[in-house]
């Protein structure tokens, strides 16, 4: 492919042994299946629905065009994903939003990326905990054991610390460990999908049973615009988790181009599990049935469905998701403050490598710590601001993500308009996923600044606890920010960079543009 001409390359202050490949991570490790199994599982594709499709279904006008909701809210992401591909061909490092915000905008902004990345990720550890010790209870019908906040919140600690050790004892375990918890969770998906929508076709199903249509799948049927982008909000978040197959590009086999492409594998096989599991379960028995038990729709569903003891193998499902998600959610917070550390960005100690395990150590077991203290502590205060703190997290997401779409824009500035592919896949494409999410983000700031739309209804100055906590977290990041540059100014002097033209050809980046 031909480019325009570019500038020399000036280079820039890179750290001995910070460069993809050179932090000591073991390379080679994961193929693409692998990378696929890691990106699927982060998104806890069982708790997810669980949690979440009652919501949507829930918003008035949507009616029966949930799928299509899920359909639409799938976009955003695919854009995202492409960023993150051709970031990823030329930067493959397990920084991800980090690396490729600082090389493309500045350390500012990278810093204050990856640093959203890890809020994000030590917030949602709660909520997976205590979805893996919930289900853990109930799974062996020990109903007051989980009505026991002091239970679950132990089992939910275990379950963090035994997921972190297998993160410290290797990315291969982890591999393997992701591989059957998946496994278990998408069988169980598929067998109620199906069994759901045979009973409906031999009209065994609900007494509301509805017949599948095609036109579930348009997001245009619902009654309004507003309830078409309320449903979008609800929907989109279903989707993060993805990027973490990009996290261990480093210890991926070709690790410019497998995650990447996992990455977009990863959001297609999302896509189809959302819509055919939302399609069988409102035409079992009508979407009714979801919205009134919009806080776990397998929970009456799956015995209706599948019947007893049959039913516990949703239960399994929802609890192999978020412990699943647990250890996925390790990975790259573990990865973000290696890839920083390593780029003075953060302490030294977080760039520390096992020497025999090969993974980061330090970095894994502080984020495990973090994130037993805040399930722990949020526990112990109150459990309504724990859930006010989780519905914080889509301002966290929407910003990294929709900032990474503009850092591919930025980067490949120079090879835009060299041709029509170009600038759909690394300009059009990205800016529209960029300006998406924040458009989210802005429409999620409002909706959360009222109080009524917390968990608890109070008012923190004014505004929701969720807005609070969320501004918050990124006002705290600004100021470590500021404070850390004082003292190791060499990485905030670092200069915006552009692609190497080689690297839409097929080849990696082999050092900075200027």
């Amino acid at each position: 492919m031909e480019s325009g001409s570019i500038a020399a390359p000036q280079p820039s202050v890179v750290p001995e042994g910070s460069a993809p490949g050179e932090k000591g991570l073991k390379t080679g490790a994961l193929g693409f299946v692998s990378n696929v199994v890691i990106g699927v599982a982060s998104t806890a594709p069982g708790y997810s629905l669980a949690a979440s499709l009652g919501l949507v279904v829930a918003v008035t006008g949507i009616g029966l065009h949930a799928p299509g909701i899920l359909l639409a809210a799938f976009v955003p992401m695919l854009f995202i994903a492409a960023s993150y591909y051709y970031m990823n061909r030329a930067d493959p490092d397990c920084g991800t939003t980090f690396s490729w915000v600082t090389k493309a905008m500045g350390p500012w902004a990278g810093w204050i990326g990856g640093w959203a990345i890890i809020v994000a990720d030590i917030i949602v550890m709660a909520n997976l905990a205590q979805i893996a010790g919930l289900y853990s209870f109930r799974l062996f019908d020990w109903q007051s054991a989980a009505d026991s906040t002091t239970a679950v919140t132990i089992v939910g600690v275990v379950w963090i610390a035994v997921m972190t050790a297998i993160c410290v004892y290797g990315i291969e375990l982890s591999a393997r460990t992701q591989v059957g918890l998946l496994g278990a969770e998408l069988i169980t998906l598929a067998i109620f999908a199906i069994v759901a929508l045979v009973k409906v076709a031999a009209g065994d199903a609900g007494p509301n049973s509805i017949d599948p249509s095609l036109s579930w799948l348009s997001p245009f049927g619902v009654d309004s615009t507003s309830a078409f982008v309320d449903g979008v909000l609800l929907s989109v978040f279903i989707y993060w988790g993805w990027d973490s197959t990009v996290t261990v590009n480093e210890e991926s086999e070709n690790s410019s181009e497998t995650p990447g492409r996992a990455a977009i594998v990863s959001t297609f096989i999302l896509l189809l599990t959302y819509v055919i599991v939302a399609y069988a379960a409102q035409a079992f028995n009508g979407p009714k049935e979801l919205v009134d038990n919009s806080d776990d729709v397998f929970g009456n569903l799956g015995n209706a469905v599948l019947g007893s003891p049959l039913d516990k193998l949703l239960i399994i499902a929802v609890l192999t998701s978020a412990a699943a998600s647990t250890q996925t959610t390790i990975l790259p917070t573990a990865r973000t403050s290696l890839s920083m550390a390593r780029a003075r960005a953060m302490p030294e100690s977080l760039g520390r490598i096992h020497p025999r395990f090969l993974t980061p150590h330090i970095s894994t077991i502080l984020m495990g710590i973090l994130s037993i203290v805040w399930y722990v502590g949020l526990t112990i205060v109150s459990e309504n601001i724990l859930f006010d703190s989780i519905a914080a997290l889509g301002l966290m997401i929407a910003f990294y993500y929709g900032l990474t779409g503009f850092a591919c824009v930025v980067y490949y500035r120079r090879e835009l308009f060299n041709s029509a592919r170009n600038f759909v896949m690394i300009g059009i494409l990205p800016l529209l996923g960029g300006l998406m999410l924040f458009g989210i983000l802005v429409k999620s700031c409002v909706d959360l600044s009222k109080p009524e739309n917390s968990e608890s209804g109070d008012s923190w100055l004014g505004l929701g606890p969720p807005l609070v906590i969320g501004i918050g977290s990124m006002l705290l990041g600004v100021l470590l920010m500021l404070w850390w540059s004082v003292g190791h100014k060499e990485f905030f002097r670092r200069k915006p960079e552009v692609v190497s033209p080689h690297v839409l050809a097929g080849a990696p980046a082999t050092g900075p543009e200027a």
